[in-house]
């Protein structure tokens, strides 16, 4: 069986039944993320868990353009970007990655494969926006490490997938079209449904 979520029904309202294929819509942010993500892997037992949705862009970029997000991050730490210093050895978890056989053949398939960051609130301004590109970030969710590292913890593979909905900018200049950005994983999320249920 495989699980796909979304923070928003919106975001796959295309996606039509598919057999062994189960939709959750977990709710908008990392919190709700994790949670409702870890309570269904805690209930079912998954082969595949797909993080699926729309995304910001830092720098270059389509909208509508869908990606595969080979790694995401997470700011946890210090204000000024230094690591947090932890007693007895104890580490921050502030990435997760997709299944990297996956992203390889969405990239042969002509998909991006891109660096995502994960935030709790959405980029509005330019100061922001060069901030968090400096981390080497390409495009900016809200919940993609959140289920990315959920499903990791509970040992179940898992891949994120997004469709460009705007620029993660000022936003007077982000140029939002959330139908791109839903066409956009629409044509992601198809090829990727098509490789892993042996249709394509």
């Amino acid at each position: 069986m495989i699980l796909i979520c979304c923070a928003v029904g919106a975001e796959l309202a295309f996606l039509e039944s598919i057999p062994h294929v189960e939709m959750l819509v977990t709710g908008v942010g990392p919190i709700e993320a994790a949670a409702s993500l870890s309570r269904a892997l805690a209930q079912s037992a998954y082969a595949l868990v797909i993080n699926a949705g729309v995304a910001g862009a830092f720098g270059e970029a389509t909208i509508g353009e869908g990606v595969v997000v080979a790694e995401e991050f997470m700011e946890i730490g210090l204000e000024t970007g230094a690591p947090l210093a932890l007693p007895d050895g104890a580490r921050v978890v502030d990435r997760a990655a997709s299944e990297l056989t996956l992203v390889d053949r969405l990239v042969e398939r002509g998909f991006r494969s891109v660096r995502g960051m994960t935030v709790s609130r959405v980029t509005a301004t330019d100061e922001s926006a060069q901030r968090l590109a400096a981390y080497g970030a390409e495009i900016e969710t809200m919940e993609g490490f959140a289920a990315l590292r959920a499903a990791e913890i509970a040992g179940v593979p898992a891949i994120e997938v997004r469709g460009i909905s705007n620029f993660a900018r000022d936003r007077s200049q982000s140029r939002w079209d959330l139908a791109a950005g839903i066409k956009g994983l629409e044509n992601v999320l198809g090829v990727l449904l098509s490789m892993v249920s042996g249709t394509e």
